[in-house]
């Protein structure tokens, strides 16, 4: 039998079992504080009305969501909460507990979600790249390969690959400074990545990263080509296993603004590649000497 409350008048005890009501103002209800019952629940926003859609096509065509990354985590449910502040009795307190927990595997995938999306923001990446790392990341946590290793580790591991999968100007080092996870540990994670899932490590091209450093440097055309020139040939001829390819980028450029005499020092090229002067200085002297060119 449903039971219907007169609320047209003010009621200050329950009806069911005499304890006091209260009004919660963040949720629009009217609960008792003794024992939960709810006497009136949240009224209906009319102030914003949205549109209807009869069909999957119309349905998909108005999704507001807008971000392509959000279909990878399915709704976990987290509208409804219960304010154990404003609640005496201990069973409600208890449920109120429970009622903010949520399974750890929907819970894994919203903390690796969040961090996901915060670096590919900072770091301006395209939806291809996400996509590709939150699939690495699904199938890292389907093969129970996160015991003992940190979330947001694995997820920068995961951008990484991603990343040089699809051969983009950034650098492991870029990550590194987005996230508070220490370096051993994404290398270590992004290793475990490599080897438990079968993946082949892509190789990172030096010359790929020099247009983006000839733009912040403000360099012509004219030096981006004989940099690019000059890489290549390194990397031809010559191993580049152990050596950072920035360090490699570096050196280049900075031959190539001597040979074309452009006036720039090591420190700023250092300074806007991310590399101590030390490095370049390594790297430029051995260009020079194992091609042979002479200023």
């Amino acid at each position: 039998m449903n039971v219907v409350y007169n609320l047209n008048k003010t009621i200050n005890l329950c009806p069911e079992c005499g304890g006091n009501i209260i009004s919660l103002q963040e949720t629009g209800d009217v609960v008792c504080n003794q024992c939960g019952l709810v006497l009136q629940e949240r009224n209906v926003d009319f102030s914003h009305s949205g549109r209807r859609a009869y069909s999957n096509e119309e349905k998909s065509k108005r999704e507001r969501t807008g971000s392509p990354i959000s279909s990878l985590v399915p709704d976990i449910g987290l509208t409804t909460t219960i304010d154990k502040k404003k609640i005496d009795n201990p069973d409600l307190k208890r449920a109120a507990k429970w009622d903010t927990r949520m399974p750890w595997k929907k819970r894994n995938m919203l903390i690796a979600t969040t961090e996901l999306k915060r670096i590919s923001t900072n770091l301006n990446l395209p939806n291809h790249i996400k996509e590709e790392a939150m699939r690495l990341y699904r199938e890292v946590f389907k093969q129970k390969l996160l015991r003992g290793r940190s979330i947001n580790s694995m997820i920068a591991a995961c951008l990484y690959y991603a990343i040089r999968k699809y051969r983009l100007s950034r650098t492991l080092h870029e990550i590194l400074e987005e996230t508070a996870e220490k370096d051993k540990d994404v290398r270590r994670c992004y290793r475990v990545l490599i080897r438990e899932l079968n993946l082949k490590a892509p190789n990172t091209k030096p010359s790929a990263l020099i247009p983006r450093y000839i733009a912040e440097l403000g360099l012509s055309s004219e030096v981006e080509n004989l940099a690019t020139k000059i890489v290549k040939t390194f990397i031809s001829k010559f191993s580049s296993s152990g050596k950072d390819p920035k360090g490699i980028v570096g050196g280049a450029i900075y031959l190539a603004c001597k040979i074309k005499n452009k006036s720039y020092t090591q420190k700023q090229i250092a300074d806007s590649i991310g590399v101590t002067e030390v490095t370049l200085r390594s790297r430029y002297k051995e260009l020079r000497q194992k091609l042979n060119i002479s200023l």
